[in-house]
């Protein structure tokens, strides 16, 4: 889990029926031609569909999870490596790059990770907005590295594979609702993320400002007690990773240092790193990666 890989009310009736299908792990195998979600029920990850999503759902405009291109979001903390504890870095950039999957135009992050100032992982990420405000996970490309050399890509993207998308943040995210599929990759790479609101205006503080924040818990299948928090403030986005549970391993803690807005030329800067990860991408991940149409530059407007 990645400080952004990735996380309406309901009638009594309805919030009962969604939760005993939630226990039941409903939501974790996709329609094979999902419509839109009735009215009044909480969407999961079934749902997906082409239809959801309206002319630009790369506009991604959501107030917990804004991806205005140019933005860029630094993070810092730590996290254990055994019994070491480690200096953690994170640098999210929205880039004005689209990339389409299954029908549907995404925005793409480009996101980097750095222990004890190390590159250990730089990413591709997906996400589009339904014509409701839901945002969607459609997909990731890890490149991972040791010692500066790249080491592999387990990569996943909706429809590849036995893949599929997932909720990253609803449009009304509320404490109760049953937790929902972030994503989803079957084993060997095992991609099981769930999410989960607990609060929706805890008062967090950060280097990069103070704020009342949506707090939502991330956690694996099959790996219970072992949870990372997650707090998101309206409009901007994750601004502070932490940890809960006896058996989480990492420990990590991460806060927004700097919000960085890219003038014309870093924006250049990132979008042409992210095209050279996708030329390296098709190269490496023939199977996965390489079934994808390429990136395109964001429609003007």
């Amino acid at each position: 889990m990645n400080p952004h890989v990735t996380r309406g009310s309901l009638a009594a009736a309805a919030a009962g029926v969604l939760l005993a299908l939630s226990a039941c792990g409903s939501d974790d195998k996709p329609a094979a031609a999902a419509a839109a979600a009735p009215q009044g029920r909480l969407i999961t990850a079934k749902d997906f569909s082409p239809d959801r999503f309206g002319a630009e759902p790369y506009k991604v405009t959501n107030a917990w999870f804004p991806m205005k291109p140019g933005t860029q979001l630094s993070f810092e903390g730590s996290a254990l490596d055994g019994d070491e504890r480690v200096q953690r870095r994170t640098v999210w950039t929205i880039t004005d790059l689209v990339k389409t999957i299954a029908g549907v135009r995404n925005a793409v992050a480009w996101e980097r990770d750095y222990v004890n100032d190390e590159l250990v992982e730089a990413e591709l990420a997906l996400f589009a907005q339904d014509k409701a405000g839901n945002v969607w996970h459609t997909g990731e490309y890890p490149e991972e590295y040791e010692e500066g050399q790249f080491i592999g890509a387990p990569a996943w993207f909706h429809g590849i594979k036995g893949a599929y998308a997932g909720i990253t943040m609803h449009a009304n995210p509320r404490v109760g609702i049953p937790d929902y599929q972030q994503g989803y990759a079957p084993p060997p790479l095992n991609w099981v993320d769930r999410g989960q609101v607990r609060k929706k205006t805890v008062m967090t503080c950060v280097p990069a400002g103070c704020y009342h924040a949506l707090l939502i818990r991330e956690f694996e299948t099959g790996k219970p007690d072992a949870y990372q928090l997650k707090y998101y403030g309206r409009g901007v986005g994750n601004v502070r990773v932490g940890w809960e549970g006896d058996n989480d391993e990492d420990h990590e803690e991460l806060r927004l240092v700097k919000i960085t807005h890219l003038n014309a030329q870093g924006l250049a800067k990132a979008r042409e790193a992210a095209m050279k990860m996708e030329r390296h991408a098709y190269q490496v991940s023939k199977a996965v990666y390489g079934k994808t149409a390429p990136m395109t530059n964001r429609p003007a407007g």
